[in-house]
């Protein structure tokens, strides 16, 4: 007739109580764990997942900003006709004679040098 009977009652309180006494214990030790943690130890940690964090943040928007260029029909080429230019004029600037392009070449060996040693 009805599944509602009072063992059925009794055995959903039992169930309920079980899970809360095993939530509490969980609890209680992820507690104890983080209480005996060396939490003078985790600044460098919390530096790394914090930039990492920052990382993921920037990338995020970074995406959204472009699907948001990409959503306008014009825009995306207006974009690489602005970069084909840009890189136009500085290679006629920077390339165009020999010693121009020894000075780049030289910057861009000083700075393989001063960053990868």
């Amino acid at each position: 007739m009805s599944d509602n009977t009072p063992e059925s009652n009794q055995d959903s309180g039992s169930e309920t109580k079980s899970f809360s006494e095993k939530y509490s214990d969980v609890m209680g030790k992820v507690n104890e764990t983080l209480g005996n943690v060396d939490w003078t130890q985790m600044g460098k940690y919390g530096k790394a997942a914090g930039i990492i964090a920052v990382v993921v943040i920037a990338q995020i928007i970074i995406k959204v900003v472009i699907d948001t260029i990409n959503f306008f029909p014009i825009l995306p080429g207006l974009l690489e006709l602005l970069g084909v230019i840009v890189v136009g004029q500085w290679s006629w600037q920077n390339l165009r004679t020999s010693e121009n392009r020894e000075a780049v070449l030289e910057k861009v060996q000083n700075l393989k040098k001063t960053y990868l040693g």
